[in-house]
C-alpha cells in the first residue's frame, strides 16, 4: 500500500509520503490491523465452521486463492443459510452470515448480508461500521464513508467508527488532519479504549506529517 503512488482523492504521492504512511501505518496497523469490527467481539463461529477441513492445496505454507476463500466462505456459511430458510430476517443472523463471508474476505456478499441486516434492523451501528469497511475494502472509499457517516451521527462515540473513519481518511483521502480530528475524538469520548495506547502514539506520529499534502513535492528524510 504504501508503495502506490497516488491517493484515492487524486493526488501524486511523493517519495515523502509513501514513506510517511508505510512508517505510520507501521505505529498501529502491525499491532490492531487497520480497521476494527464494528463489534469488538465478533460474531461467534459456527460449530461446522471450526472444524471444517482447509481446501486442498492449503496448508502448504501458500496463502489461499481466491477461490479458496469463497469455498471457505461458502462452507462456513452453511448451516446458518439452512437456518436463514426460517428465519429470512433475522438481522443479527444476516450480520453474522455477513460476518462469515467478510472474515474470508468475500467483501461484496458481505456488503449483501449486511445489508440486509440493516434492512430488517436500520439501527444497529456494529453491522453499519462492518459494512463501511466491506466498502473500503472493497475499494469504494467514499461509501465507507458515507457509511461512517450514518453511524456516527446518530452515535457520536462510537469508538470503532471513530477508529476506522480515521484510518479511512488518512489511508483514502491522506486527509490527516482530519483523521487526527477523528482519532482524538475517540479518546476523548472513550477514554478506556482498548488500543488507546496505540491511537495516541498514532496521533502523534501524523500530527509530526500534518502539513503534507497530495502532490507536495518535499525532500526525502535525511538518512534515508
Amino acid at each position: 500500500m504504501a508503495a502506490q503512488q497516488q491517493s484515492n482523492s487524486g493526488g501524486t504521492w511523493t517519495g515523502t509520503q509513501a514513506y510517511v504512511f508505510a512508517v505510520i501505518c507501521l505505529v498501529v496497523g502491525v499491532a490492531i490491523g487497520y480497521l476494527v469490527r464494528g463489534s469488538a467481539t465478533p460474531a461467534a463461529a459456527t460449530p461446522t465452521a471450526q472444524t471444517n477441513a482447509a481446501p486442498a492445496g492449503m496448508g502448504n505454507g501458500q496463502p489461499p486463492t481466491a477461490d479458496q476463500m469463497k469455498h471457505m466462505a461458502e462452507k462456513q456459511a452453511e448451516p446458518l443459510l439452512a437456518q436463514l430458510k426460517s428465519k429470512p430476517n433475522d438481522p443479527q443472523l444476516l450480520y453474522q452470515i455477513g460476518n462469515v463471508y467478510y472474515d474470508t474476505q468475500n467483501y461484496p456478499e458481505a456488503i449483501n448480508y449486511y445489508d440486509q441486516s440493516l434492512k430488517a434492523n436500520p439501527n444497529s451501528p456494529d453491522v453499519r461500521t462492518d459494512m463501511a469497511t466491506a466498502y473500503f475494502y472493497s475499494g469504494d472509499v467514499d461509501k465507507a464513508l458515507s457509511e461512517l457517516a450514518a453511524v456516527l451521527k446518530s452515535n457520536p462515540t462510537h469508538a470503532n467508527a471513530l477508529f476506522n473513519q480515521g484510518m479511512i481518511l488518512w489511508k483514502g483521502k491522506m486527509d490527516i488532519n482530519g483523521a487526527v480530528t477523528a482519532w482524538k475524538k475517540l479518546l476523548e469520548t472513550n477514554p478506556n479504549y482498548e488500543h488507546k495506547d496505540e491511537v495516541q502514539a498514532f496521533i502523534t506520529q501524523a500530527e509530526k506529517h500534518a502539513n503534507i499534502k497530495p502532490g507536495q513535492k518535499t525532500d526525502k528524510p535525511a538518512g534515508l
